[in-house]
């Protein structure tokens, strides 16, 4: 149990850092989360550690009165307990007032915080979350607040949010003026090196991106799931890392990891992507059965990640692009598989269990490369019916017509940089 003394103590010191003024990037994502804030529903953010969740309560509050603010990842608050809420809400009432909006940071570390979610709610009371481990969408929580929530998944910045960073504007006059579109370009280039992690984009400091490193995978998943064989954790992400944008079978890990069964290596493989640090993408399959035995594609949070020693993401610039656009397109909401078929095409977006559109993503559209590429996507426009499909390159932007229908090739850094899909 925490003293309430305490818990005015870490208040008052928390609203005053909450309260000093800062120059934050505007995230893309501000105005559909504002646009929300009308009903009653609890507004949740997740996303791994430090990619801008706090800054964008921030920017919420900017445009909010009558709030009041808890961070739970303070270490003080490490005995806080679902009954100590009821003095923790006396402590808020005394240093805020009386709040109509309630902002909770790293929720998830207190357990049945749920239930005290859910009386706020029942009163009136807009309440907004963080949480940097999908556990915050837990059984519990999720039968408690049934339809009664919005969740909004943070990522780290996307490349238009990495030009605003470095002050570069973006007209459309950018695309048609040399010296505009070459800073652009330069500017791509930099952001396939870096990614997007906010702080580490402010300092370059490559011991904090291996400190983030370190905190992801032993608070989110070693410590939360009492996991002793830390080694074997390590080894599998190192696995992971290397094969960034493969197929690979859960047996096919095991043996590599000298396991007896694959329930561990899928057990650990969840742990890491509800920490949001790796994405499993699935082949589409009308059947579900097929689809569940089918192999699956590996894919990483962000490539600052690859500056830590023994987390190389792959060296083929190909694969590179691949994981940029497969973050982008979460990022956008879509659902997402792969398709095999005699070829791969890299992504089919699915949208009411329709899909609607077909990307491939290779480095160079080569003549060496050509059939390969255009036979993937192809077969998943045959398949689907689809009049276009999308070829993503490094720096390529032109149109064919195959077979009567039309594919559009593109660099990947205007795609980044299109409101829309060019599909």
């Amino acid at each position: 149990m925490v003293s309430k003394e305490l818990l005015r103590q870490l208040v008052i010191q928390q609203k005053a850092r909450m309260e000093q003024p800062g120059d934050f990037i505007e995230r893309s994502i501000l105005p559909l989360v504002l646009a929300a804030l009308d009903d009653n529903r609890v507004i949740i953010l997740a996303g791994i550690r430090r990619c801008g969740k706090s800054t964008l309560i921030k920017q919420i509050m900017e445009t909010k009165k009558n709030y009041c603010y808890v961070n739970f990842e303070d270490e003080r608050l490490l005995s806080f307990r679902a009954e100590d809420f009821s003095i923790l809400d006396e402590v808020l009432m005394e240093i805020y007032g009386s709040s109509s909006t309630y902002f909770f940071d790293e929720i998830q570390n207190v357990e049945k915080f749920e239930t005290f979610v859910r009386r706020l709610q029942d009163s009136g009371k807009k309440v907004i979350l963080t949480g940097s481990n999908a556990a915050l969408l837990s059984k519990e929580f999720g039968t408690r607040l049934t339809g009664r929530y919005k969740l909004f998944e943070i990522y780290p910045f996307s490349f238009v949010e990495y030009l605003r960073l470095h002050g570069i504007a973006v007209r459309k006059e950018s695309l048609y003026l040399a010296e505009e579109k070459a800073t652009i370009v330069r500017a791509f280039g930099r952001y396939t090196e870096c990614g997007g992690m906010p702080e580490y984009l402010r300092n370059r400091d490559t011991d904090y991106i291996k400190t983030l490193y370190d905190n992801i995978l032993y608070r989110d998943i070693i410590a939360r799931y009492s996991i002793r064989r830390q080694r074997l954790v390590r080894e599998l992400v190192g696995i992971l890392a290397s094969t960034m944008t493969l197929p690979f079978t859960y047996n096919s890990l095991k043996k590599s990891l000298g396991l007896m069964n694959a329930i561990t290596v899928k057990e650990y493989i969840s742990y890491l992507s509800g920490a949001y640090l790796f994405f499993e993408l699935a082949r589409f399959d009308y059947s579900v059965k097929k689809q569940l035995g089918s192999p699956r594609k590996i894919y990483c949070i962000d490539t600052a990640f690859s500056i830590i020693s023994g987390f190389s993401l792959s060296p083929d610039k190909g694969r590179l692009l691949e994981n940029i656009v497969y973050i982008e397109l979460r990022r956008r909401g879509s659902g997402i598989f792969y398709f095999t078929k005699n070829r791969e095409c890299n992504f089919v977006l699915v949208d009411r269990k329709k899909i609607t559109g077909a990307i491939q993503v290779c480095y160079e559209f080569t003549e060496e490369n050509r059939e390969r590429e255009i036979r993937g996507l192809a077969e998943a426009m045959d398949e689907f019916r689809l009049d276009r499909g999308l070829i993503l390159t490094s720096d390529q932007d032109d149109e064919l017509r195959v077979e009567g229908r039309t594919i559009i090739i593109r660099p990947v850094w205007k795609w980044l940089l299109e409101n829309d899909d060019a599909i």
